[in-house]
This record gives structure tokens, sequence and C-alpha cells, in this order.
């Protein structure tokens, strides 16, 4: 890949962009119960961990909807309703029970695979896992429409009215160069939402992280990757907070000539200015060869986190300090993650390019030790619920339970083919999972 000059020196790393909608009317909010999944991987750390189920031994099919197009964001659960967005620009509430539709809002005309630069998802439309904020009773997606416009909406989850639509385009760069896969998070009354580029790296894109009230009303507040080009923030696990703190992990960027925020996990204050920040000290290499460290979220595994990127080194980090260039507590080889880990404890499940492996951290120490290595093709993020281990072989179109404790499985499912990084969600005694055409539920 062709290296330009060095700009940072020309960047911000923090900027404000000054838009306004009007609020939204209030309406009646659904609370959060621990039987729901209201954001990726359940809750803002992202663990993954599902509240108490029944035990999980056996998997069946109990409904299939056809949304019309593919679902990449992790389905969300609410009460009674599984609400699920798709890359046609649709958000669906389906009825958890039968997977009848409840509602459908057409969020506007998704960007053909022909308009991009570069890219692998045909049509282009949501692809970012919603976030469910109970103070406003809102989910929050964000669209990509034709022309490469990015649009926040907020719709009131008991009747599907749109609440709140606002622009919520990156801070730097060429707008339709960006793609939002990152899951979004709300947290301290805003929505978060990282962008990265398509596949292929093309174009001009810069990472960055925009946020807007959860009410609708008032400024955005951004930080931007200060790189001169691609740092994008792209992991499917999105962002994850621990105590008043955001934590990214973002991709290779392209300086040539210094240090350029990139290849790092960063931790933002809720108004985004960046308050620490952690690169290997191979950061400049893993530039150079396309090793970046942003394939995966970094996941809390005790008192610690852990993050590992393309080079397949794990590196365990102090979040208090993440300790700069070469700051890291611990490291080990691992594995290539590819998206968001599911925690319990100390214990980490993977989602490895080669199939998903248990990791334990001593967090005193900050010794990593590999545990079993479950089926080859079982890449997706995984999930803990029902006492059973819950991942996807997105190519087969398998969904597999497995036992934590050695990896041996208990059963497996045909659902259908998913898309890249797809996870599941256990909720109320049932499994859903997105498809390339929808969602599948099942029962266990």
């Amino acid at each position: 890949m062709r290296r330009s000059a060095f700009l940072a020196a020309a960047l911000l790393a923090g900027l404000t962009a000054c838009t306004h909608a009007p609020a939204p009317v209030p309406t009646p909010t659904q609370t959060v119960t621990d039987g729901d999944w209201p954001t990726y991987h359940r809750d803002n750390r992202r663990t993954g961990n599902g509240s108490a189920q029944p035990t999980a031994t056996t998997l069946t099919k109990a409904w299939s909807a056809d949304l019309g197009g593919a679902v990449y964001g992790q389905p969300l659960v609410i009460g009674d309703r599984v609400l699920a967005a798709t890359e046609r620009d649709t958000i669906h509430a389906l009825d958890a029970r039968t997977g009848a539709p409840l509602w459908k809002v057409d969020a506007g005309d998704p960007v053909p695979r022909s308009d991009l630069p570069c890219g692998n998802i045909d049509p282009l439309g949501i692809t970012g896992t919603m976030a469910y904020d109970e103070q406003t009773g809102l989910v929050f997606a964000v669209a990509e429409t034709t022309g490469g416009a990015h649009t926040l909406l907020g719709v009131d989850v008991a009747t599907g009215t749109v609440k709140l639509r606002r622009a919520v385009e990156p801070p730097l760069g060429d707008p339709i160069a960006h793609q939002q896969r990152a899951a979004l998070t709300v947290y301290a009354g805003r929505v978060y939402i990282a962008y990265g580029g398509l596949a292929g790296d093309c174009a001009k894109y810069i990472g960055s992280v925009v946020s807007a009230p959860t009410s609708g009303d008032g400024p955005l507040q951004s930080y931007a990757v200060p790189t001169p080009r691609e740092g994008g923030i792209w992991s499917p696990a999105g962002g994850m907070v621990v105590g008043q703190q955001l934590y990214f992990a973002v991709g290779n960027g392209e300086s040539t000539s210094g240090f350029d925020g990139s290849d790092t996990v960063i931790a933002l204050d809720h108004n985004l200015q960046r308050t620490g920040f952690f690169a290997p000290s191979t950061w400049a290499d893993d530039n150079a060869r396309d090793l970046d460290l942003g394939s995966m979220t970094p996941a809390e595994v005790g008192d610690r986190l852990f993050i590992a990127g393309k080079r397949g080194v794990g590196y365990v980090l102090d979040p208090a300090n993440l300790g700069g260039i070469g700051g890291q507590r611990a490291q080990a080889d691992v594995c290539k993650p590819f998206g968001g880990a599911a925690t319990a404890g100390t214990t980490l499940y993977l989602p490895c390019g080669d199939g998903i492996r248990a990791a334990v951290v001593d967090p005193a120490s900050g010794k990593i030790t590999i545990g079993w290595h479950g089926p080859r093709g079982a890449t997706g993020s995984p999930v803990l619920a029902g006492g059973a281990v819950w991942v996807v072989d997105v190519e087969s179109g398998v969904l597999y339970l497995l036992d934590p404790a050695d990896g041996h499985e208990r059963a497996r499912l045909g659902i259908g083919r998913s898309p890249h990084f797809a996870s599941p969600t256990v909720a109320r005694g049932r499994g859903y999972v997105g498809t390339l055409t929808g969602v599948t539920a099942v029962g266990y």
C-alpha cells in the first residue's frame, strides 16, 4: 500500500459539529429487565453473558422471519419484541414468540455496491448493531443511504414511530468512503457511533467516533484518529464502557514518518476527549502489513482489559493506565480474532479466525493461558447463556452449543447462512441469529 506523508499535525483529535434536530415527543418507555438484550453482547461492557436462562443442551428451530435483507447486526430483545435492522435500510419489530411482524420502518434507500468506491456489502444499509435507550424508549440505528449519507434514527419501540432523525456524518474524509459497522453504544445520555472504512480500504476515510444526545436536540461531538488516512474503528462489537471511560480498538493508519494514533486501544471520556491509549511496539510494522489491532473490541477480564488483532498477539492492559506504546502488562500469542469476545470473570471466549478458543487471564500477573479450541468454522462472535457457549459457523450456516469447560459439542442446528462476524442473542429461553435474509429463532 502506498503511504502518504504524515499529516497528523493538521488533524484535530476532537472535533465538534453543531447540528440540531427537534427533540422527540416523550413517550412511555420500556424498562430494561434482566431478561432483555438491549445492546451488543447485552451490556456496555460487551460481556456477551446472558442472564439466568434454562440450561441449553439441545437446539430446535422455532421460527424464521424473511425481512428482505441481510441482518449484520445482532438482534435485540426488549420485552416481547425482537428488533432487527437490514442492509435494505429497514428496521423491524417481531413478536418474540412467533416471529410475526409488529412494525417496520423504512429508513431510506441503501447504497448499491456500484455506487461505492469499494466494499463487500450490496446494498449497504444498516450494518452496525442497534442500541436501546430505556430513558427515551427509543432504539437507535445508523442508516447509510443513497449518496453516502449517514443518518441516526431513534424509533419508538412500542409503536415504530420515528422520533429522531439527524445527520451524523464522520468529521473528516469523504463520507461515502466510511462504513458504520461498529455496534452503537448508549451511555451518559448520548449515542456513540464509530466509523471505519469499506472492505478494500479505498478512498479517504479516517476512523472516528461521533456522539449525539439521545434527546435528539443539542450539538454533536466527535473524535477523529490523528492519521492522514485509515485508522478505522470497525470491530462489530463497537465500543465498550468500563467505569466512566469508553474504549475503542483502532485499525492501521497511513503514517510513514511517525506514530499517528492508529493500531491502538483508545480511552475516551463521555465528551470524546482522549484520556489514554495503548499501541504495540510493533505498530509501524502492523500498519505496513495491515495487521491492525482493530479487528476485535477490547474485553474486560477481572480488572484488566484484553485485546488482540490480526498479528495474533494478545495483550493484557490496565484500563486505568493503558500505557502508551509498548505499555502492556503482559502478552502472548493467541489467535487472530474478529468481532467481540464473551467473558465470564477472567475467562475469555475468543472469536478466532480459525475457530473459537477459550483463554484465561491471571489479573495479578497478566499471564494468558490458552485453553480449548472449538470447531474451525465457528468463527462468529460467541455469547454465554444457559450454561453454554453459543457460536455461529457463518459459512456453513450452523449454530453450535459448546460446553464452556472443555469446548465439546452439545448440539448444532442449521440456521441458514449468516453475515460475517454474526453473534447470537439469547433471551428468555430463545436464541436469535441474524442471517442473510432475516432472523432465525431457536428454542433449546
